[in-house]
């Protein structure tokens, strides 16, 4: 009996401790993706660009591609949208945040750009691994 009851009060605080942490997970992904709108906005990719695993296996997958690491994502960024203006405004849509693990989480969103040449929008999955004690998107497939 003794067993069973300390399996019962390990598996309630296991669950208590999956559920804080899926939490901490899902708000430290909501704030750094509002800080990449709050950047893109103001025109900064660089800032934009912080959110990313800043590596050589960073994978970014879009309508060209797949492109491989951090540098050449940042500059097909900086080729694509050269200023403000075809910059837009951005907006994410978060429609679901599934951790994986404790150092892991897939991502599943939306996201508009409203250009004065026609505004554009799509859908995005991204996997975060946190690195470092730091929360990054290690892979970004945007259609």
């Amino acid at each position: 009996m003794k067993k069973y009851l300390f399996i019962v009060a390990l598996s309630l605080l296991t669950c208590r401790y999956y559920s804080q942490t899926k939490n901490d997970i899902a708000t430290t992904i909501q704030k750094t993706m509002h800080n990449q709108e709050i950047a893109w906005n103001k025109g900064d990719i660089d800032g934009f660009m912080s959110a990313y695993w800043n590596s050589d296996s960073l994978k970014f997958i879009g309508k060209n591609g797949i492109t491989f690491g951090w540098k050449n994502t940042l500059e097909n960024y900086k080729k694509n949208y050269p200023d403000q203006t075809a910059m837009g405004k951005l907006s994410f849509l978060l429609i679901s945040i599934e951790p994986l693990s404790e150092n892991s989480c897939y991502v599943i969103g939306s996201w508009s750009l409203i250009k004065k040449k026609g505004n554009v929008s799509g859908f995005y999955t991204l996997l975060w691994k946190k690195i470092n004690d730091t929360w990054v998107i290690v892979a970004d497939h945007t259609s």
